[in-house]
């Protein structure tokens, strides 16, 4: 029916080692997770999403985390730098200083695929990033604002400008 909130749902049938379907159970059970088929969908989703970021014109959101020495100002200068070069696609940073002069940093950020690898690849030349971590999702974010001078008023409600 048009509308309708709730996804139809198809049923699939699948063979597993039986060790691995054991451990499979025990996390179910260890994390409290509501069931085999819920649980098997969300790795489903995952595994989606970590494929979306390999595929040329596929726009994708996600974080990117970041591990660094925070030893000097040069590596939060290029970090910066670095991300300038890509603002249309990091929408936001947090960061938080860590134990022995490390920093974590966690981008949000949304574009094409290969753009956000790239993107992976120019903070990961930078020396003193230790680790570096791009998580994707299959879900975007919605258009936060109104672009090239058009009508603000075709702009979603939440974020029309206030009059």
């Amino acid at each position: 029916m048009p509308g309708d909130p709730q996804p139809h749902l198809a049923r699939l049938s699948i063979s597993l080692p039986t060790d691995l379907l054991e451990r499979l159970d025990a996390m179910i059970a260890t994390r409290g997770l509501p069931n085999r088929s819920q649980t098997i969908a969300e790795l489903i989703r995952h595994e989606l999403a970590e494929h979306s970021e390999t595929l040329v014109g596929v726009v994708i959101a996600g974080t990117i985390t970041l591990i660094y020495r925070a030893d000097s100002g040069r590596v939060r200068h290029a970090l910066a730098q670095t991300q300038l070069t890509y603002l249309k696609e990091v929408i936001s940073s947090q960061h938080v200083f860590l134990e022995d002069d490390q920093s974590l940093e966690v981008l949000l950020v949304q574009g094409p695929a290969e753009r956000l690898q790239a993107l992976c690849d120019d903070l990961r030349k930078i020396r003193g990033v230790q680790q570096i971590k791009l998580v994707a999702t299959t879900a975007l974010l919605p258009p936060l604002h109104a672009h090239g001078g058009g009508d603000p008023s075709s702009a979603p409600a939440e974020v029309r400008a206030v009059p």
